[in-house]
C-alpha cells in the first residue's frame, strides 16, 4: 500500500504550505503533490456539495477515495518516507482515529500560531477574497456558531480551530506522545534552519539539508470599499452558481472576479488591542489547557501582541526529557 509515513496536520494559516513545499525538497522525502488532499477528513465518503461561500468548489478538490489517494505516492523512491499534509486534521477528532486506524505508527507534525492572529489571518484570506461577507474580524467570529450550524465548512471556524489545548489533549489519547511534534510558527519564520532540523530529526531523516523556507504567500487586506462590497456579492454569487455545474466549469471566471478584487490590495493589516482584548476572553481557558498538556508557558497569547510582538517564548530544540521522564515535543 502506497500510504503516507507522516501527516503536517495543523493548523491552518500556520505556514503549513511553506512547510509542506521545504519538505519536499529533502531528497529522503515524498510529499504527496496535492497539499491537502484532505482524504482523513471524509472517511472514504463524497464529501458534502452545500455548505458556506465557495465551500462546494473545495469540497471538489476532496480526494475521498482511497485508491486515488494512494495513487498521491505511487511515485515515491524507494526507501523515502512519504508524507501530506492536511493542515485540519488536527481539528477533525474523526481524522485522528481514522489515522490510527489506518496507520498506526503515523508521525505527526503540529505548527500552533497565537489563536487570534491565526484566526484574523483566517478571517482575512476569505474576507479578501470576497467570500466572507462580513467587513468587521470581531463580528465574523461572532457569527461563528451560526454558520457551523448552517453546515458551513472547518477554515470558517476561525475561533474553534484555534483551541489547540483541547485538540491536542485528544490527540495525545489517540497517539503517543513520542509519534507527535509540536512547535510555533514564530519558531518557522525566526529560525527556519533550525527548526527544520528539528523536522528532521523528528523524521529522523539527514538534518542541515534543508536550510531555508519557501517565500509564503501574504495574505491581502483590501481597502473596505464600496466597490469591493460589490465585488464581493457578484464573486459569492458567482460561486454559487459554478457550485451547480458540472467538474469546474465557470471555476475561470471566479478565478478572475477574486484576482480583480485583490488587485493592488495591501498585506493584512495588524489587529489591534480593541480586538485582541475582544477575543482573547474565549482562548484563555485552551490556554491554560494548552500549557497543562504541553508542559510549556503560553501566556504571551494572552498579552497585547501576541506571537507579533517579539515577546520571549517557546523555540523548538528537539525532543528532550520533560518533568514526568516522557520526552517532550518541542
Amino acid at each position: 500500500m502506497a500510504l503516507p509515513d507522516f501527516f503536517v496536520a495543523g493548523v491552518p494559516k500556520a505556514g503549513t504550505t511553506a512547510l509542506h513545499a521545504a519538505l519536499a525538497r529533502h531528497p529522503s522525502l515524498y510529499l504527496s503533490p496535492v497539499k491537502e488532499p484532505k482524504f482523513f477528513l471524509t472517511g472514504g465518503q463524497p464529501p458534502p456539495t452545500q455548505g458556506g461561500p465557495g465551500d462546494a468548489r473545495t469540497y471538489r478538490e476532496h480526494i475521498w477515495r482511497r485508491s486515488d489517494y494512494e495513487e498521491l505516492f505511487s511515485a515515491a523512491p524507494a526507501g523515502t518516507l512519504r508524507g501530506e499534509s492536511t493542515p485540519f486534521y488536527l481539528y477533525s477528532e474523526a481524522a485522528q482515529q481514522l489515522i490510527r486506524a489506518l496507520i498506526p505508527e503515523a508521525k505527526l507534525i503540529i505548527v500552533v500560531r497565537d489563536p487570534i492572529e491565526r484566526a484574523h489571518s483566517n478571517w482575512t484570506h476569505l474576507w479578501s477574497a470576497g467570500l466572507d461577507p462580513i467587513d468587521d474580524f470581531v463580528r465574523a467570529c461572532a457569527a461563528e456558531d451560526r454558520r457551523i450550524a448552517d453546515g458551513w465548512a472547518d477554515f470558517w471556524h476561525y475561533l474553534r480551530l484555534g483551541l489547540y489545548g483541547s485538540q491536542l489533549e485528544h490527540l495525545y489519547s489517540v497517539f503517543p506522545r513520542e509519534q507527535v511534534l509540536v512547535f510555533r510558527y514564530r519558531s518557522l519564520i525566526a529560525d527556519p534552519a533550525g527548526t527544520l532540523n528539528v523536522v528532521c530529526r523528528f523524521l529522523d531523516v539527514q538534518e542541515d539539508v534543508l536550510t531555508d523556507l519557501p517565500r509564503e504567500n501574504v495574505t491581502a487586506h483590501p481597502n473596505p470599499t464600496s466597490r469591493h462590497r460589490s465585488m464581493g456579492r457578484l464573486l459569492r454569487a458567482g460561486s454559487a452558481v459554478t457550485s451547480r455545474l458540472p467538474g469546474h466549469a465557470g471555476s475561470s471566471v471566479v478565478d478572475m472576479l477574486e484576482r480583480r478584487l485583490q488587485a493592488d490590495a495591501q498585506p493584512r493589516q495588524p489587529l489591534t488591542w480593541d480586538q485582541r482584548q475582544a477575543l482573547i476572553p474565549h482562548f484563555e481557558a485552551d490556554i491554560r489547557l494548552l500549557e497543562s498538556v504541553t508542559g510549556e508557558d503560553f501566556s504571551d497569547w494572552l498579552a497585547p501582541r501576541g506571537d507579533s510582538g517579539g515577546l520571549v517564548g517557546l523555540r523548538p530544540t528537539g525532543q528532550r526529557q520533560a518533568r514526568n521522564g516522557r520526552p517532550r515535543e518541542y
